[in-house]
C-alpha cells in the first residue's frame, strides 16, 4: 500500500501525482526564499529515500547536483540521533539537547579504561573519504541492523550502558556530546571549504535536519567560508513540503527565480472576532490598554513571565515572537526561575535572546541578520553581564534578530522594553511546556496559561493576568 494509493484514497484524487527527490525538496526550500541568485546549497539529514545529504549548485533558479555520494547507512544525522538515544533522550526529537550539552564536555578527555580520547574514537566513528564523502563505522553504529538498538555492542563495551532518561548526567556523557558535536562541525566545515574552493559559490543555503544545529551554523559563519548564509527555518522534513511546492511550480511554469522571502509567520491566524468569541466562551477578564507594548514591557521589566500570542504561527520548530514565552534576560537566575515555573527543561539547556536588529552588533559577534534563531554566536564581553540569562556556558547565544518589516508587533515590544530598561534584548522561548507542541490556537494558549505559572497572557491586544 504505497503513498500514491493512500493519497488517492484519502483525497479521492484522480489526477497525476508527481514525486520529488527528498534532498532536492530540502534544497529548494532553502534556495528559493533565500534571495541569493547563486548559492551552494547543502542538505544534510538522517536519510531521504537512500541519500543522506547532497551538495547542489544553484544559479538563476536552476539546480545542479554537485555531489550525492553520501547514502544510507552513512549519515551524519543518524549518528547524531544514535548518540541522542544512547545518552537517554528521544532520537529524531531531542538532538538539540545534545547540542546544548556539548559545551559542558571535553573531547580531549581519555575514555575510562582506554588510552584513547573521546575525540579520537569519534574520528573512527565518522570517517572522511574524498572531498564530500563520509563513512559511518559499523563497528560502533548499529541503527541499520536492528530496530531501536542504534549503537553497537562494541560501542557499549567502550562507553558503558545506555543512560536512562532519569539517571544522573556524568562527565562521560558530556564528553561524548562534545566529541560528537566537534566531529560534526569538523566534517561539515572541511567539506564546505572544499566546495567553496572547487565550485566558487559566495553564498550558502542550508537545509535538512542537521541544519537545525545552530552551533554548527555559527561556526560556518564565524569561519567566513561564505559571504552570507541562509538557513531555512523549517530545515527538518516539514520544509520538504514547501520545497516540493517550489519544484512542482518550476516544473509546471518552467521558470522560477529565487526571491527573498524571510517571512515564515505563515501558519494559522485568528480574527479579532474569533478571538473575542473564544475569550467570552472561557469567561475571562481582560484588559485592553491604550499602549499594550508599554504595559507588557513594564510587566517584563518587573520580572513577570509573559506568554505572547500574535498573528500567524511560525513555520518550523522555533518560536519567533508570535507563539512565544518572554521574560527579561537578567539576572542570570531568570533562566532557572522560568524553567522551574513553566518550561521544566534540563537545567543545562540555554534560552535564546531576541534582539532589535539595529543593536545586534553591539551585543553579539555576528555580522548578518539571523531572524529565524538558527545561528549561534558569541556574546560581546561587555554585554555578557547585562543579559546573563540568555548566555550559554560557552558564551554563545542562539540569536534572533528582530525588525519591523518581518514582525512589527514583536519589534514594538522590544522597543518598548528598550525604552524602559535601555536593554534591546528579551529572552524568547516557545509557548509550550516540555514534551508538548507549541500552542497553535487561542484555546491552547488559554489552557496552557491556566495550567502553568505564566503570569501574563497576551492574545492579540487582550491582556490576561493571574491574580
Amino acid at each position: 500500500y504505497n503513498m500514491e494509493s493512500l493519497l488517492r484514497d484519502k483525497l479521492n484524487f484522480k489526477g497525476k501525482i508527481n514525486f520529488y527527490r527528498h534532498h532536492l525538496c530540502h534544497v529548494a526550500s532553502a534556495y528559493f526564499p533565500s534571495g541569493f541568485k547563486e548559492a551552494l546549497c547543502v542538505s544534510l539529514d538522517g536519510v531521504g529515500e537512500y541519500e543522506t545529504g547532497i551538495f547542489v549548485g544553484a544559479k538563476k533558479g536552476e539546480l545542479k547536483v554537485l555531489s550525492s555520494e553520501n547514502v544510507y547507512p552513512n549519515s551524519l544525522g543518524l549518528v547524531y540521533s544514535a548518540i541522542t538515544y544512547y545518552l537517554g533522550w528521544k532520537h529524531h526529537c531531542d538532538e538539540g539537547i545534545i547540542m546544548g550539552l556539548a559545551p559542558y564536555g571535553n573531547s580531549e578527555n581519555k575514555v575510562p579504561g582506554t588510552k584513547k580520547t573521546y575525540k579520537s574514537i569519534f574520528k573512527q566513528i565518522i570517517k572522511e573519504k574524498g572531498d564530500f564523502k563520509y563513512e559511518v563505522n559499523p563497528v560502533y553504529m548499529d541503527y541499520y541492523n536492528q530496530r531501536d538498538k542504534w549503537v553497537s555492542d562494541h560501542f557499549i563495551k567502550i562507553f558503558g550502558k545506555k543512560r536512562k532518561y532519569n539517571e544522573k548526567i556524568k562527565q562521560k556523557h558530556k564528553d561524548i556530546a562534545a566529541a560528537l558535536q566537534e566531529r560534526l562541525e569538523h566534517v561539515v566545515l572541511k567539506q564546505l571549504r572544499k566546495a567553496k574552493k572547487k565550485f566558487g559559490y559566495k553564498n550558502l543555503c542550508l537545509a535538512g535536519g542537521v541544519s537545525l544545529n545552530c552551533s554548527m551554523n555559527g561556526k560556518i559563519l564565524k569561519n567566513k567560508i561564505f559571504n552570507k548564509i541562509f538557513v531555512t527555518p523549517a530545515s527538518g522534513d516539514d520544509g520538504c513540503a514547501i520545497g516540493a511546492c517550489y519544484l512542482a511550480y518550476k516544473k509546471n511554469k518552467k521558470k522560477l527565480l529565487p526571491k527573498k522571502q524571510h517571512n515564515f509567520y505563515l501558519g494559522s491566524r485568528y480574527t479579532n472576532v474569533k478571538i473575542k468569541k473564544i475569550i467570552q466562551a472561557n469567561n475571562l477578564k481582560y484588559q485592553k490598554p491604550n499602549n499594550i507594548y508599554r504595559t507588557i514591557a513594564e510587566f517584563l521589566a518587573d520580572g513577570k513571565i509573559v506568554a505572547w500570542f500574535q498573528d500567524g504561527a511560525e513555520f518550523g520548530p522555533r518560536a519567533l515572537g508570535n507563539r512565544s514565552i518572554l521574560c527579561r534576560p537578567y539576572p542570570k537566575t531568570m533562566k532557572d526561575y522560568l524553567n522551574a515555573r513553566v518550561k521544566f527543561r534540563e537545567e543545562f539547556r540555554p534560552f535564546a535572546p531576541a534582539v532589535l536588529e539595529k543593536f545586534q552588533t553591539d551585543y553579539f559577534d555576528i555580522d548578518q541578520i539571523t531572524p529565524h534563531m538558527l545561528i549561534a554566536s558569541k556574546v560581546k564581553k561587555s554585554k555578557k553581564n547585562i543579559i546573563p540569562a540568555v548566555v550559554h556556558v560557552d558564551e554563545t547565544c542562539r540569536v534572533q534578530t528582530v525588525n519591523s518589516k518581518l514582525n512589527n508587533k514583536f519589534n514594538k515590544l522590544l522597543e518598548a522594553f528598550y525604552d524602559l530598561t535601555n536593554i534591546p534584548v528579551l529572552l524568547n522561548t516557545s509557548f509550550n511546556v516540555k514534551g508538548q507542541p507549541i500552542v497553535n490556537t487561542p484555546e491552547q494558549a488559554i489552557k496552557t496559561f491556566k495550567n502553568t505559572n505564566i503570569d501574563v497572557l497576551v492574545i492579540d491586544n487582550y491582556i490576561f493576568k493571574k491574580k
